[in-house]
């Protein structure tokens, strides 16, 4: 397999454009801003918090920006995408940069919750955090300005969730997603198994203060109580090998992916670019050595991005 498959700027000028955005990324500084806000979530009934990256010039002008949602993985948070490098690389764009909290819920509507809690997850992303950032930030608050990226649970969550709301979002992406997490828990279900969420040697119910979030703090806590997937039905719902192809082409988003040569996610990805390519839908995919690591995630990341931006901006030409 090719290491870059099926580019998707005909024109010399988006390659030109590309590649220089990509070298200003590597060079420039973080110099605009990154704040953690707290907001309250009725979807899942708790105050959370996000990071956000604002453009150095956000405050001195009346513009109005793209936002690129950037998803962490399995026992992360919110912080993440800040220690990988993404406010450095977004310091090359006019773009909002969001970096939201999920917790280990894996981006879906519980089926079942247990213990008085809501997990809404889905709900929370999409119905809650977005017409927040859109209501209190100068936001291109459209699908032409917003794009979804995440790494390994997020990879899986950006997948997901941009094609189960195509209206939302002009472009997608992952990072050494998870891709087929639903379907292997369908799998799981099949053989009258739990599905799987949280490896049991993680689940400390020591609070990281670093996470700051009330309740919420701790792996223990931040793995949701109850079921996620009870029917094979709930898994279909979250598939998105299954999601791809009910969707009419000219309403699907640009889809972005990548994986490290040494990451056993690579299969995966592998196998989902397959399906895109026997349906003839575009992508953009890259390949190339590392692994399943903060190296890989914050070097990659900023082709990612420069590929997404670009996205937006044609989107926005339009």
């Amino acid at each position: 397999m090719r290491n870059i498959q099926r580019r998707v700027y005909p024109r010399s000028k988006w390659v030109f454009v590309l590649v220089l955005i990509f070298v200003l990324a590597k060079i420039l500084p973080a110099i605009g801003e990154v704040k953690t806000v707290d907001f309250y979530s009725k979807s899942v009934n708790r105050t959370m918090k996000y990071n956000i990256y604002l453009p150095e010039d956000y405050e001195s002008t009346k513009t109005s920006y793209p936002v690129l949602y950037l998803l962490h993985g399995l026992t992360s948070n919110y912080r993440a995408w800040a220690r990988l490098g993404a406010p450095g690389y977004a310091s090359a764009y006019d773009l909002i940069v969001v970096m939201p909290d999920v917790g280990n819920s894996w981006y879906v509507n519980w089926a079942k919750s247990e213990d008085g809690q809501k997990n809404n997850w889905e709900d929370y992303i999409i119905k809650d955090l977005i017409p927040h950032v859109d209501g209190i930030y100068k936001t291109i608050s459209r699908r032409e300005g917003r794009a979804i990226n995440g790494l390994s649970m997020g990879g899986y969550g950006a997948m997901m969730l941009g094609l189960k709301h195509p209206e939302l979002f002009c472009s997608i992406g992952s990072h050494s997603g998870v891709i087929g997490y639903a379907r292997s828990q369908k799998e799981r279900l099949k053989k009258e198994e739990q599905p799987w969420v949280m490896w049991e040697e993680r689940m400390s119910d020591k609070p990281d203060p670093n996470i700051g979030i009330e309740g919420f703090s701790s792996q223990v806590e931040r793995s949701p109580k109850g079921q996620i997937f009870l029917t094979e039905d709930d898994c279909d719902a979250y598939d998105s090998f299954k999601l791809v192809l009910q969707i009419p082409k000219d309403k699907l988003p640009h889809i972005y992916i990548d994986c490290g040569t040494e990451d056993g996610l690579i299969r995966g990805a592998r196998n989902f670019i397959r399906v895109l390519e026997d349906n003839n839908i575009p992508f953009t995919y890259a390949q190339s050595k590392g692994g399943h690591s903060a190296d890989y995630w914050t070097r990659e990341v900023g082709l990612s991005m420069a590929v997404q931006y670009l996205i937006i901006q044609r989107q926005l030409e339009k």
